[in-house]
Formats: C-alpha cells, structure tokens, sequence
C-alpha cells in the first residue's frame, strides 16, 4: 500500500514513516513527490499547489508515467502514514488535508500526542478500493500491471494479505522470475535463495531460530516456506513460461499470473483499518482480554485478520452480515458485525465487537461498497455464486475461493477464536438459546433477496436451557 516511481530516490522502509510529499526550492514551483508501490518517486512542480485537487494530480502523475486512460479508474491518491490511510476523492485538496492531519489522527486514532505531533503522511499512487477485480483481469497494459503487481507483492511480503505456505511459494516463485529471470538448472541453489529471501516470502516465514534451542527444536518445529520449497515452485514457472520468447511480454505474463493468484485471496484490493476485539475467557480465572486486528473492506465483503497469527478470524461477504457503529460520547467507538452462527448446535445470530475509532469510517465504506454492488451489473463479485451463468471472462471470487479452503488454511473464519455475542429475543443476551428473533437488530444490510443472511427463526422444538 505504498507508492512510489522514477529515479528521484527510493526510500528506505525504516524512512517511510518521516518521508514527505512536499518540497520546495527557492522561488521555482513547489514539488509534489507522489510515492509508487516500488519505493521510486514521481516528481511534480505544480503551481498553485494549496488548491490543487486529487483530480488534477492524478492526471499529471498519469501523463509522466505515460498511463493509458484506464488507469484514471484502476489507481487513486491516498495520503499515507504508519498510523492512517485515506483513499482520496478527485474533489479533496491534498494540501488541505496534509494541513489537516494531525486532527485526523485525533479523531481516527488512538495516537500519543508525541506521536501525532511529529507524524507526516505522504501521498501515494495506489490502486482504487472501488475497482472491480473482475475487470483488473482485462488490463494488458505492462506499466499498470506492473504497478498493480508491486503494490500486491507488497501487501503479501508485509503479510497484510496473509497466505498458505503452498501459495506463499508459488507467489514467491513468481518474484522470482521477475527478478531473477527464467529457471536454469543449478542456478540459483536453495543456498543463493536463502540469501535474499525476504525478498520472496514473507518475514514471518523467513525467521529461523538460532543458538541450541533452535537445534534441538530440530525437524519437530512446525516447518515454514522452505528454500526447496520456493526452488521447485520456481522450477515450475520455467515450465510454463518457456514459451516466451520476449522479455517484455513474459514479465508481462507472470504479473499477470501473480495477480491471478491474489485474486484467489478475499481481500485482495481492500482498505485496511485498524482495531481490537474481545479474547474469549480462559484459564481458571476466565481471563479474556483484546487482541489487535486489521479490519480489511473491498467491495466484496468484511475479514477480520489477526495481527500476531496472521491468519482470519472471521471473512463475511456482504450479503452474510448486518452491521451498525456507535460512537458514544463517554465511551470507545464500536463497530458491530452481526452473523449467522450456531451455539453448541442451535442456530443464532451472533454480534462481534470491533473497537476502533476507525468504526465511522469502516461503517461508512461497507454502505459504499454495498451502494456500488448494488448499482453494477448482474454478475457483480458481491452476488457470489448466485450470478447468472452467462458471466463472461475468468470467474469471479466465489468460485475460486474453495481452492483455498484447506484444512486450516488461513483464509477460514476461526470464530472459535473470538468472543461474540449470542442474541436471539428482544437483545436479550444468552449462553444456551432457543432461537425467536425475527428480525435483525441492525437495519443496515444488504437487501437483496438472494442474499444468504438469515435472521433465526423461531424452533418450537428446541428448549431453552
């Protein structure tokens, strides 16, 4: 989710927290840096700089990088810090709102004040929340695929997107024939890989143990994406990629190829925010506690991902949920998340905490991206496997989703491991239920009729213990 392109300078990851988007030397026009996903820089001297709109820049950052017309849908201008991420508008004032900032941190974070008072956002070319993964299949030009794949490559290297360690391998394989060039025999060993593998996989797969402990961990530790692993996944790029004969046409084929495989993630492309929610109680004394999680929104649904294990908690598409937020004056912001579930077997609706002070602007971007579902074609992602079958092109989200649904894969809900509340008459809050709700307690849902969330319904047969 960076930005940055060309040869200004290319920053440092330990920089991107203090790097800014506005420069100015002696009386010549200011210059706007507009960061790319590959860490390079676009310069812009513009003039009239504090009424300059996000419209405006987009077409100057489109005419440099010499970007077909397309690309005024496919990328947005986000402003950009460690602590807030906001997807422009054409009609918002980047400078104004650079202006602004600290108030935003104010009203959307938990920030310290130190940390607010020295926090600098800067302004990147990234790719638009609202844009149809359906359609970023039919682009076939290699600049906006290659920005699309640096951006995505990104995401999974920071473990943002979170993946298999069978997708994680074959992702990686394809780095590495961007990078490397196609597979030869004997080069590069497992050995040469092991030296920039970070490059390839994600950190938390890199990490090895050192010293004894790590020694007598042995082959018994639970194993990661080894170099071999990542060897062979490349050795079978080469096979399918032998036939090129142009350079530039294969790198244009495995960016294909890796965001091909992105879109097999649910929440490739979303907007990222930042919250807690409840442990479930444990031990003897029952203590429960929070855990931090990123709330990830596309237009196809809500997943809520654990920072620490990376891996889903919960992955809802639209049709599944009814939501709300409040924001009460005295208390924390909460976002509310209602589900179908089932309470040691008896059907319920289950409501999930999420606290953030991001929850206005989560609430808000769920109504949106329903508002847009709502107003596309037929065969939208959002209507899931309920779509006509006339659906022209690569199949839409759904029906390659079950490629990921390994035994333990990391893309499966783990509502096991959250604590959610078990509602079902009049709010009235159970442990044991029999279900007589009939209507949701949240009007905010999406209201199609082939939709797949149900309020429960009454079960004479069931008792209430």
């Amino acid at each position: 989710m960076d930005g940055t392109e060309d040869s200004v300078g290319q920053p440092g990851s330990a920089e991107r927290s203090h790097r800014s988007s506005v420069s100015s030397v002696g009386a010549r026009a200011p210059d706007v840096l507009v960061y790319l996903a590959d860490d390079s820089v676009v310069p812009l001297a513009v003039e009239n700089l504090p009424s300059l709109s996000a419209h405006e820049l987009h077409r100057a950052i489109r005419e440099v990088l010499q970007l077909p017309d397309s690309a005024m849908d496919i990328f947005a201008l986000w402003l950009v810090s460690p602590l807030l991420e906001v997807q422009l508008k054409p009609k918002h004032q980047p400078y104004k709102l650079g202006r602004q900032w600290p108030e935003l941190l104010l009203r959307f974070t938990d920030a310290p004040d130190d940390d607010v008072a020295t926090d600098e956002p800067s302004l990147q070319f990234r790719r638009n929340v609202f844009f149809p993964k359906r359609r970023e299949l039919q682009i076939h030009d290699e600049e906006v695929l290659r920005l699309l794949y640096e951006e995505a490559k990104g995401n999974v290297l920071a473990a943002r997107y979170p993946c298999d360690v069978e997708d994680c391998e074959a992702l990686g394989a394809l780095v590495c024939r961007v990078q490397l060039g196609p597979f030869r025999p004997g080069q590069p060993t497992a050995c040469a890989l092991r030296e920039q593998l970070n490059s390839f996989l994600p950190a938390h797969l890199c990490r090895r143990g050192h010293g004894l402990f790590a020694a007598l961990r042995g082959r018994g530790a639970k194993a990661g994406a080894s170099e071999q692993g990542l060897l062979n996944a490349y050795r079978k790029v080469q096979e399918v990629a032998s036939g090129d004969s142009k350079r530039e046409a294969s790198l244009r084929t495995h960016y294909h190829a890796y965001l091909c495989k992105c879109h097999e993630l649910p929440y490739y492309g979303c907007a990222f925010f930042y919250g807690e929610v409840d442990k479930p109680a444990q031990g003897f004394l029952h203590r429960g506690g929070r855990k931090p999680v990123t709330v990830a929104i596309s237009l196809e649904g809500v997943h809520v991902i654990d920072n620490r294990e990376k891996h889903v908690l919960l992955g809802l598409r639209f049709q599944e949920l009814s939501w709300d937020h409040t924001s009460p004056e005295e208390e924390e912001s909460v976002l509310w998340l209602e589900f179908d579930g089932n309470n040691e077997g008896t059907p319920v609706n289950k409501l999930l905490k999420i606290y953030s002070k991001q929850a206005e602007l989560m609430s808000s971007l769920i109504e949106y991206c329903i508002e847009l579902n709502q107003a596309s074609e037929p065969d939208a992602p959002q209507d899931g496997g309920t779509g006509p079958a006339s659906t022209p092109g690569p199949s839409p989200p759904p029906s390659q989703r079950p490629q990921l649904q390994r035994q333990g894969s990391v893309v499966c809900s783990r509502i096991q491991h959250l604590c959610t509340i078990d509602y079902v008459e009049e709010g009235e809050q159970i442990k044991r239920v029999k279900p007589k709700r009939t209507t949701s307690f949240f009007s905010r849902q999406l209201s199609l009729g082939h939709g797949s969330y149900t309020v429960v319904q009454p079960a004479e047969s069931l008792e209430q213990s």
